[in-house]
């Protein structure tokens, strides 16, 4: 008799405020739905490090004037330092060669460059791709035949800063919309309690406790949490199939991006739910208390 009584509060509660509910549901959704974003970020960048910085390489490209003496010296210091896993040298035909076929789609600035323009080099892979300080400091620029030490991490410390900053920017902006979300829920249930006064007031008459009246209000805000953030779920669902498996499924397939499994949206799904429903249920229960004389 009782669990049926108050599902049948929540269900009179929500009909009776339906476009307040409606709005708390969509506001919650999609606060949810930038949270749950934000973390599909994170775990793309966390992926996106793993793949590039494995890759990085440090050039030590060589000058000119360089000699056959300070070539062998530039390669006997890379064989003996503990920073160096691996290291290649390419001559100045094997850059031209690359070059010619990185830019093969570009015929007009290949026969713009002579074969002399671009420098021997040594391509050095590091045990650690973050210590490129260190290498930078063993082959300064200008002295002993090197021209200039450029690291490719570099670039990815602006790339990892920008996608971190995307990732800092949606979390901002579902916490805002949280923030909505919980004084609109706010809102409902004091405006709820309000419309149903009569009743609760005759229940605490009858020796019903304040826990029992309250219940029923926690349970449809706590509801109301749970739809918003299946519908969250939803929109991450959609967004995967219909913008990142056809719109980013050539960089997918090239290794440029990592792809967004259906097992990351899988594990976040639980916690998007959790919050949805305990940030609405806490909600509805401080109001309650603060606001509420049930």
């Amino acid at each position: 008799m009782r669990v049926n009584f108050v599902l049948s509060e929540v269900a009179t509660g929500l009909r009776r405020n339906l476009t307040m509910t409606v709005a708390m549901i969509l506001t919650t959704a999609i606060s949810l739905g930038l949270m749950g974003t934000g973390l599909l970020i994170a775990g793309m960048i966390s992926d996106m490090k793993e793949i590039y910085y494995d890759k990085v390489q440090v050039s030590i490209f060589l000058a000119d004037d360089v000699t056959d003496e300070q070539r062998t010296a530039i390669e006997t210091q890379l064989t003996d330092s503990p920073e160096v896993a691996t290291f290649l040298y390419e001559s100045k035909e094997e850059a031209y060669e690359r070059f010619r076929q990185q830019f093969s789609q570009q015929p007009e600035l290949v026969e713009n460059t002579p074969p002399d323009a671009l420098p021997e080099s040594f391509r050095v892979e590091l045990v650690n791709p973050e210590r490129y300080e260190v290498i930078a400091a063993e082959f300064p620029n200008g002295q002993n035949g090197v021209d200039q030490v450029r690291d490719e991490g570099d670039f990815l410390d602006r790339l990892f800063s920008l996608l971190n900053g995307a990732r800092n920017a949606t979390i901002a902006v579902a916490v805002v919309q949280a923030l909505a979300a919980l004084l609109l829920i706010s809102n409902t249930i004091q405006l709820a309690a309000f419309n149903r006064r009569n009743e609760t007031n005759i229940m605490r008459l009858v020796g019903a406790s304040r826990w029992y009246t309250q219940l029923p209000f926690i349970l449809e805000a706590a509801l109301a949490g749970l739809i918003g953030a299946l519908l969250a779920v939803g929109g991450l669902v959609l967004a995967k199939v219909l913008f990142v498996d056809k719109t980013l499924a050539g960089p997918i397939k090239a290794g440029i991006i990592p792809p967004v499994d259906w097992g990351a949206i899988a594990t976040i799904s639980p916690i998007i739910a959790a919050a949805g429903v305990g940030l609405a249920g806490i909600a509805a229960y401080v109001t309650l208390r603060l606001y509420v004389r049930l």
